[in-house]
């Protein structure tokens, strides 16, 4: 274990094991953090991605550093900011120091240039998120948000929003999700299971097709029993 304590120099096995330590210290640090932490970089999230990454890069670079303090430090931090996000979820005055709600860029297609100073956004980069969401003229944006986590939500008048089923009294068929029976090359026996089929009836399918399993890249059925066949090209 003398790679873990600071040193005069490491072998290249020892950076190794360094370098292992660390990986997996941060995938359970991460896994600890929850998804929340991966999916979104609010303000607390960004804060410790600089932090955390700073901290460990140290001993991964500097042999004269050991790893305990870092693994410790790192450790605190874990702790304080699942109790950060605890916070956030049962006191909403700390939620809301912490997550502001979002405030209007745009309102009834009139931009807000004090919440765009307040947002510290220039119209350019406006512009370019509303080109980036295809929408032409800016009249045609009842509300656009800046949310916490610094990105801009838009909302079209309603005008402007194309015609749902609803609007034409149209009755679909309820959504459904198609099961997957053959994943590159290879039945998917939990996807058989969920349709509610077995092996016998997926090989008559396959015959009747005249299709190997081997030669599907991917199978998937409906719930109006509908198979589609992707083949390897």
């Amino acid at each position: 274990m003398e790679f873990f304590h600071s040193q005069e120099s490491l072998t290249a096995v020892q950076w190794t094991l360094r370098a292992v330590i660390a990986f997996f210290f941060l995938l359970i640090v991460t896994k600890l953090m929850g998804e929340r932490s991966i999916s979104q970089l609010r303000l607390i999230d960004f804060t410790m991605a600089l932090i955390l990454g700073n901290i460990l890069a140290h001993p991964l670079s500097d042999e004269g550093l050991g790893m305990k303090g870092s693994l410790i430090t790192t450790t605190v931090l874990t702790i304080l900011y699942i109790l950060f996000i605890f916070l956030t979820l049962k006191w909403n005055a700390f939620r809301k120091l912490i997550e502001p709600a979002p405030y209007p860029l745009i309102q009834n297609g009139e931009i807000r240039y004090a919440n765009l100073r307040k947002a510290r956004i220039t119209i350019d980069h406006l512009l370019s998120e509303i080109r980036k969401e295809k929408i032409v003229e800016i009249e045609s944006i009842a509300l656009a948000l800046w949310e916490p986590d610094g990105t801009i939500s838009f909302f079209l008048s309603p005008q402007q929003q194309p015609l749902t089923p609803m609007d034409v009294q149209l009755v679909k068929k309820p959504f459904s999700f198609p099961a997957i029976l053959i994943r590159e090359g290879k039945v998917d026996s939990v996807g058989l299971q969920q349709a509610g089929k077995d092996m016998e009836w997926l090989k008559d399918k396959l015959s009747f097709h005249h299709v190997e399993i081997r030669d599907i890249l991917l199978a998937t059925i409906d719930q109006g029993e509908m198979l589609k066949f992707y083949y390897y090209r």
